[in-house]
């Protein structure tokens, strides 16, 4: 398919020789799973004989948000439900909202949608407004964006996304970030009053769980029975459950919580670097809310490949629609290793 690598992830940048790297390209929080989750999760390992029953997981997502359970779908991280998505919902006239993560439009075009796009502008800070709600056309009845958005990091108002929602119309709203968000604020996650209204959520970029894949799907129950009919028995691994129950907790989301605010506090150590290296051209997309930055930077691939001779892998920002090769997108991480970052950009920029 001509146009953006809709396929290129993250951890292609430390795959095949990157494992020395210091990684900004992927965005799962660092120094993670902790230490209890492993221990719950190994402790699970003892009951992989008995097929897996998702049940007490689900209950336990759906008190999370204040739903019943019938308005829950555990998944195979939200890869699998963008599939389902996809694949089950009887849609003609699919909109992604982008720049975006791509896997939404790729899970899209493999189920044989042809696929229209509405791209945020730079010079609007690619931000969702009035006038880009507008673009979206009346006709679309399947809607797709990200909030806080990846890789802009973008947090869009609430009650802007929900401008997007008409009745016969399905608005997705990706919030795999939004546990990143200290208090969660500008969530659609729980709401019931939106029609049409599909929130997914994912538990491996806080928790440190994207080699176990688990994530989850609210909406009404005649999507989420859809949905559930497309999938194949038994999606979800035992462990990946025992780690859903987990995650969703009162201690686990108190801690995920004063996560949300040591990334707050690492995001703005890195901002005052890059704001740092302005006079040299580097641009940062704000207000940042995600657990990345997207940045502008002259001669941004070939700063990239600097800054893996340098020992850092960074994400390419070409790959997303509506971006180009001047963009990169960097993980936020802690504070030393910002302070070892910054002056190897400097030196990547060049004299």
């Amino acid at each position: 398919m001509p146009g953006p690598d809709l396929r290129h992830h993250g951890d292609a940048e430390v795959r095949d020789g990157g494992a020395g790297l210091t990684d900004l390209a992927v965005n799962v929080r660092s120094d993670t799973p902790p230490a209890w989750l492993k221990e719950k999760i190994a402790a699970s390992l003892d009951g992989l004989a008995a097929y897996p029953d998702g049940r007490a997981a689900r209950e336990a997502v759906a008190a999370r948000h204040g739903l019943s359970p019938d308005r829950v779908l555990l998944t195979a991280g939200a890869a699998e439900a963008f599939v389902l998505l996809a694949r089950a919902l009887k849609v003609r006239h699919p909109v992604v909202v982008h720049p975006q993560f791509t896997e939404p439009e790729a899970a899209l075009r493999d189920a044989g949608h042809e696929v229209e796009r509405v791209l945020l502008r730079e010079e609007d800070g690619f931000r969702l407004d009035a006038a880009a709600v507008e673009r979206v056309p009346e006709a679309a009845d399947l809607v797709v964006v990200g909030n806080p958005t990846n890789p802009t990091s973008v947090l869009h108002p609430a009650a802007t996304v929900t401008a997007l929602a008409r009745p016969g119309r399905v608005l997705v709203v990706d919030e795999a970030f939004m546990d990143a968000v200290p208090g969660e604020r500008e969530a659609l996650a729980g709401r019931t009053d939106v029609p049409g209204l599909v929130v997914l959520r994912s538990l491996t970029k806080t928790w440190g769980l994207a080699g176990l894949r688990i994530g989850y799907v609210l909406a009404s129950p005649d999507v989420i029975a859809t949905l559930e009919q497309a999938q194949p028995l038994w999606p979800v691994s035992t462990p990946a459950l025992v780690a859903a129950e987990a995650c969703v907790t009162p201690r686990a989301l108190a801690e995920a919580g004063h996560a949300a605010h040591r990334v707050a506090a690492d995001r703005a150590h890195l901002l005052a670097g890059l704001a740092s290296l302005a006079p040299r051209g580097v641009r940062v997309v704000g207000p940042a809310e995600g657990p990345f930055v997207l940045v502008r930077a002259p001669g941004a691939e070939a700063v990239r490949e600097r800054l893996r001779g340098a020992g850092f892998a960074v994400r390419r920002g070409d790959t997303f629609p509506g971006l180009g090769p001047g963009w990169i997108r960097l993980a936020v991480r802690d504070r030393a290793t910002t302070s070892r970052f910054v002056p190897a950009l400097a030196a990547a920029l060049g004299p």
